[in-house]
């Protein structure tokens, strides 16, 4: 079993009138069966509506299943029992930082949380340090988070989670609010502690540049798991990613376009870099002495 498993998972956003009386029930999720492997980076796509944020509050405990199983750590969601070391053991970062950074200090906010858990405060700091370093914002350490970049703060609501060493750090449209910038600042971030610390990374957006370099994404429509692979499989499939209302990296639309007109470009080009390195021999052939390295 990985570090995330659902099992027949099915959640319903249920309406009651005054009386309790249910009015209308709304499927979000409809038999979502994942299993992730810890130390993964895995992306999961989805258009407005698609289940991906409600499915990211199933994995710790913010919403439970209406029916179906969902285990974190080997440990199931629905237990009250487990509700406390499952959120330990699964940080949540969400769409607005303003949302989550609740101290004066940065250091104090990426403290807040390891000091409610009971950690010893000589240990607190230790991990602050470490958080800080991870997502290189040592440096505004005694900054009011007030004064940050959108994406700094994210940065900051990271490291707050990781103060609290969890074995798997899931992201809601972490970047829906940033600047390009600051998107790439904190999906760099990201990366790089999936890297480096093994940490598990569960990310849910809407940017397909930000998942060219996960190790599995999953795309969702209606509740439903409806294709899962690398990007390069995933990428590959343009016009069924776009039946499900979804775009596609515009290097790889490019690289799309140029097939259908008879070019010999490969599926699932990821990258301009990859792009250039297909067509350069193309252009060379045809224009022999014009195009150099």
């Amino acid at each position: 079993m990985g570090i995330i498993r659902t099992s027949r998972l099915i959640f319903d956003y249920i309406r009651r009138d005054e009386e309790e009386n249910v009015e209308e029930v709304n499927r979000a999720i409809d038999n979502l069966n994942v299993d992730i492997e810890k130390g993964s980076f895995v992306a999961v796509l989805g258009h407005n509506g698609s289940g991906k944020s409600t499915f990211a509050k199933q994995l710790n405990g913010i919403l439970t299943p209406t029916e179906g199983t969902v285990w974190v750590s080997g440990m199931d969601t629905s237990d009250e029992n487990s509700i406390w070391e499952i959120r330990k053991r699964a940080g949540m970062v969400f769409q607005n930082p303003d949302n989550q950074i609740i101290g004066n200090v940065v250091e104090e906010d990426v403290g807040f949380g390891p000091e409610n858990m009971g950690v010893p405060p000589e240990d607190i700091w230790r991990r602050v340090d470490e958080s800080l370093k991870a997502v290189g914002m040592t440096a505004y350490r005694y900054k009011s988070p007030n004064k940050l970049s959108g994406g700094q703060k994210q940065r900051v609501a990271i490291a707050g989670v990781m103060a609290m060493r969890p074995e798997c750090i899931v992201l809601d449209e972490p970047t829906a609010m940033l600047d390009p910038n600051g998107r790439k600042e904190v999906i760099k971030t990201v990366r790089e502690l999936n890297r480096r610390e093994g940490i598990t990374v569960l990310l849910i957006t809407h940017y397909m540049e930000e998942v060219i370099f996960a190790d599995r994404v999953i795309v969702m429509d209606d509740g439903r798991l409806v294709m899962d692979g690398t990007p390069r499989e995933i990428f590959s499939r343009v016009e069924e990613l776009k039946s499900y209302r979804l775009d596609v990296p515009q290097v790889t639309e490019l690289a799309h376009e140029l097939k259908q007109t008879g070019i010999p470009v490969p599926a699932g080009i990821l990258t301009k870099e990859e792009l250039m390195k297909c067509l350069l021999p193309l252009f060379a052939e045809r224009f022999p002495g014009k195009v150099t390295e």
